[in-house]
């Protein structure tokens, strides 16, 4: 089982009671305003489906998305990690890093601590040396957290799914000074 602790956070697998935490996450308008469509996912049945794909990608690649937990409270605060972005193949081959917080974990740099996190483990863990993440254009709080682990923008797209304009960002350890420029603090 892969468990890392960070400061403020436990980064590790998915458990069944993550099920309805992790719906109310996702049944937020605004956690949700910046995910594919907008739409929202308010059933329990769907997040423990995506829950079984996000833990099928660690039994397959060998990493995935980490639940969040917040270690001073136990809540679930969301999730972060490293995923291939088979929605745009344009991309591909890639690993794509994201994060989904709940809103009332917002404005902490919790997305940034975790994000940070997950970054370290693909790149020392799992010998990744180029890691994209990808955002919908406008979503101006995932893209702070982009500059603050260094990545840099690489291009703009559209999403093939629901037609929203996209920004590609990729940090590349073969890129000068790209750890140089990421901004340690949360």
């Amino acid at each position: 089982m892969t468990l890392i602790l960070t400061p403020r956070l436990v980064l590790r697998r998915w458990r069944e009671t993550d099920v309805a935490p992790m719906t109310v996450i996702n049944s937020d308008p605004e956690v949700m305003r910046w995910i594919g469509d907008g739409s929202v996912h308010d059933r329990e049945e769907q997040t423990r489906s995506t829950m079984a794909m996000w833990e099928h990608g660690w039994d397959t690649e060998g990493f995935g998305l980490f639940a969040v937990e917040v270690r001073a409270t136990g809540e679930l605060a969301g999730f972060t990690g490293l995923s291939v972005p088979r929605y745009l193949p344009e991309v591909l081959p890639a690993v794509e890093i994201g994060w989904r917080l709940g809103r009332s974990f917002w404005g902490r740099g919790l997305a940034t601590e975790a994000a940070r996190t997950a970054l370290d483990f693909g790149l020392t863990d799992r010998g990744l040396e180029r890691i994209v993440s990808i955002v919908q254009v406008g979503n101006d709080a995932s893209e702070r957290v982009m500059h603050k682990l260094g990545m840099r923008v690489e291009r703009g797209t559209r999403d093939p799914n629901c037609g929203r304009a996209l920004r590609i960002h990729a940090y590349d350890v073969h890129t000068p000074d790209a750890s140089a420029t990421a901004d340690r603090s949360p």
